[in-house]
């Protein structure tokens, strides 16, 4: 059981760690990789099973960061006193894993449901080693904010 001061604390870390990695898909763009818009994806997803538009990229966006908020929780709760190394390792390790889950459950699930599946690992996609680059990156700039600013915000990732 984490407290609820660990509680507030992850969830500040979630959400700052969700808009690094936001801003890493976005400037990626500049790098020669596709820039990946995670709320449009969503907000697509969201709206193909409806007539009309009915969510914005608000809804796409807010969906994203509550994601995001969850992975920071899960890794305070579950994952970080089993995962050994320092702030650092273990960020590229959480980065590495999300990385994999998106490309191998989670991209593939919500790009189906927005009517243009990429496949798994995006290998249905213009640019599967693209898009599998681009994840890696933003998703290993995740792991390395939320771990520092939960080692910057005292959270104990090391409990039993």
């Amino acid at each position: 059981m984490i407290s609820s001061t660990t509680f507030w604390r992850t969830v500040i870390s979630g959400f700052i760690a969700t808009f690094v990695m936001m801003m890493i898909a976005f400037v990626q763009g500049g790098m020669g990789l596709p820039t990946l818009d995670i709320g449009h994806i969503l907000k697509e997803s969201f709206n193909q099973v409806h007539s009309g538009e009915p969510y914005s990229i608000l809804w796409g966006n807010i969906a994203f960061y509550i994601m995001g908020i969850i992975l920071s929780l899960i890794w305070v709760a579950f994952l970080a006193a089993k995962i050994p190394g320092n702030w650092f390792v273990q960020g590229l390790i959480y980065g590495f894993i999300i990385s994999l889950i998106a490309g191998g459950v989670v991209s593939p699930l919500i790009t189906a449901a927005a009517g243009d599946p990429i496949g798994i690992f995006y290998s249905d996609s213009w640019a599967p080693m693209a898009l599998i680059i681009a994840g890696l990156i933003m998703h290993l700039g995740y792991g390395i904010v939320l771990t520092l600013c939960l080692k910057y915000a005292g959270v104990d990732m090391k409990r039993k």
